[in-house]
């Protein structure tokens, strides 16, 4: 028999239990599956190799093999190399991501997710936050590296300070269009493939060679394009050089893509689990 417990004992009224808000469930859910990714990162040994084996190899090739014959107009090469190196590693470091979401969408782990009672986009956030934190290792890692080549920054605590957000932004806009590409690819092979996108539009900035020497069209598009706005941006901050408008163009650029990918990622992610 089912006994009915009263709600006042010996004249105390018990309060009633507070149900936790739907933004406090989701927090909590994003929180479990940025845990769930951050295992995965630290169990897997050959994911943190891939996270700084790249960009320490760049890192030294471009300073002892081709530094020599790159002349950059006040500044050692090295410290313009490596604010750029940095955006590469990043680019790199989003394939895994690709590649993750879409595993989740087509290997089943989402529809057991569905079976619960769960916030959707946590998935996807967990992704991000876990890839950010993959690139803020490489960024420590690659910048020890840098220092002990040669790298020698003029930026004050503000500059670094200034630096580290605007690659952390840019980070965050990286791993949101990564779950974007992940959640349109079909297969895992397939994802891998899109996720060649990131990696290389990199290169098509002033990351490893100023753009003076390019044809005045190609120089345009280059100057003009978000991520070599960013890494101009970063390499001002780290040697103190002035930064013009590239900082808050860095910034307005970066907020926008985030929002931007943030909103399609979810959006493809929610057509693609319900079938």
């Amino acid at each position: 028999m089912t006994q009915t417990l009263s709600r006042e004992v010996e004249g105390t009224q018990i309060p009633d239990t507070p149900s936790r808000s739907s933004f406090a469930l989701a927090l909590s859910d994003c929180r479990v599956l940025v845990g769930r990714n951050v295992k995965h990162i630290a169990r897997n040994s050959e994911m943190l190799i891939q996270a700084v084996s790249l960009p320490i190899v760049l890192l030294l090739l471009f300073r002892f093999m081709f530094g020599g014959a790159i002349t950059v107009p006040g500044m050692a090469y090295i410290d313009y190399l490596l604010p750029g190196l940095l955006a590469i590693s990043i680019a790199f470091n989003s394939t895994s991501t690709v590649v993750g979401v879409a595993a989740d969408l087509t290997q089943g782990l989402v529809e057991r997710f569905r079976s619960m009672p769960m916030a959707g986009p946590a998935v996807l956030v967990g992704h991000v936050v876990s890839g950010v934190l993959r690139s803020l290792l490489s960024f420590v890692v690659m910048a020890a590296v840098g220092l002990a080549v040669g790298f020698r920054p003029a930026a004050g605590v503000l500059g670094w300070l200034g630096a580290i957000g605007l690659l952390t932004l840019f980070a965050t806009g990286v791993f949101w269009l990564a779950t974007l590409l992940g959640s349109i690819a079909k297969t895992v092979e397939g994802a891998g493939g899109l996720g060649m996108i990131l990696v290389f539009v990199p290169y098509a900035t002033s990351a490893l060679v100023p753009t003076a020497s390019m044809p005045s069209v190609l120089r345009a598009v280059v100057d003009n394009q978000p991520v070599t706005v960013l890494i101009d941006a970063v390499r001002g901050l780290m040697n103190g050089t002035e930064l013009g408008s590239t900082g808050w163009l860095a910034l307005a650029w970066w907020v926008v893509i985030t929002a931007g990918a943030a909103y399609l990622a979810i959006r493809k992610f929610h057509q693609r689990s319900r079938g």
